[in-house]
């Protein structure tokens, strides 16, 4: 196989190229800003001239954050997508969509493959879901829906969540028994590598292979990282979704981004369960279980990869 991976110079872009080429795999590597191995293709700008002849892409690149300029979430996301699609009218495309395309508003109780929410909390949460709409327009495309990726080269998920942490406590949003399905990055590449050789098409979810309790989740972050002095302390939902309003409000006022946003809150806040009959049945992966017994090592290795 001979593949070109988007945002190859950020943590999922990145993994999924090193196990197409630990497979044996030829990897035509774009990312943001051109490095040694990886050619310049910025989403917010022009495609390349002259686009590789692969059998595959996989689209990882986007911009992600809890908050930013709406228009610029559009550009990168939405028209980025359609870009790629353009650029690859004819080879398979493979997504890199996300869980926040579901609602926002309700618990996630074993959520299965369905069309995309249409109201959202902020632009990031829209853009992903015009662009997962977007990528199904290509003939012969394949969208993988994660939720919450983590795993060695995590610079994002983990890292701020332990930046919260004051003194010897964590405030975290919910209840420690609020149920999420994470998804390691490995069960993501796993993924993105058998839909590159598949002819499936539609959405996929792609998650761990069973839910977590929250509270287990960060018990076990906080004592892999050195942290089992700190306690977890939870904010009820309904407050901290005040609390993000005032401070979304307060940010817009100060030109500055805020310290916590309602988009985090549903997230984290609300049960988030998916089923993976498809990512199982017909991509044929057997995710692993939620693992962070070696989050201390890998969240302390230095990072060699810009974002995407």
């Amino acid at each position: 196989m001979r593949i070109a991976v988007t945002g190859a110079g950020g943590f999922i872009g990145g993994a999924i190229a090193a196990a197409a080429e630990a497979r044996g795999w030829e990897v035509v590597r774009f990312g943001r800003r051109q490095g040694p191995g990886i050619l310049s293709w910025d989403l917010a700008g022009l495609p390349p001239a002259r686009p590789p002849a692969v059998d595959a892409v996989v689209h990882a690149g986007a911009l992600v954050a809890d908050w930013g300029p709406a228009r610029l979430f559009h550009r990168v996301n939405v028209l980025g997508t359609r870009a790629v699609a353009e650029t690859f009218p004819e080879t398979r495309l493979v997504h890199i969509s996300s869980s926040s395309v579901y609602p926002w508003w309700e618990d996630c109780s074993d959520r299965a493959e369905e069309e995309p929410a249409a109201r959202h909390l902020g632009a990031y949460g829209r853009s992903k879901a015009l662009a997962d709409v977007e990528a199904r327009r290509h003939p012969d495309s394949l969208v993988l829906r994660p939720h919450a990726v983590y795993g060695p080269g995590d610079r994002t998920l983990l890292p701020r969540l332990l930046s919260n942490i004051r003194g010897c406590a964590l405030l975290s949003v919910g209840g420690p028994d609020v149920l999420h399905q994470l998804t390691h990055i490995g069960n993501l590449t796993a993924a993105a590598l058998a839909a590159c050789t598949s002819g499936v098409r539609g959405p996929v979810n792609v998650a761990d292979a069973n839910p977590v309790p929250l509270g287990a989740v960060l018990r076990e972050v906080l004592d892999a990282t050195g942290h089992d002095d700190v306690a977890v302390n939870y904010i009820p939902r309904p407050v901290a979704m005040a609390l993000a309003g005032v401070s979304e409000t307060v940010a817009l006022a100060a030109g500055r981004p805020p310290r916590l946003t309602r988009y985090a809150v549903s997230q984290l806040g609300r049960q988030r369960t998916y089923r993976l009959d498809r990512l199982r049945g017909e991509l044929g992966v057997e995710p692993i279980s939620t693992t962070l017994a070696d989050a201390g090592k890998w969240m302390a290795e230095p990072r060699h990869v810009r974002p995407a």
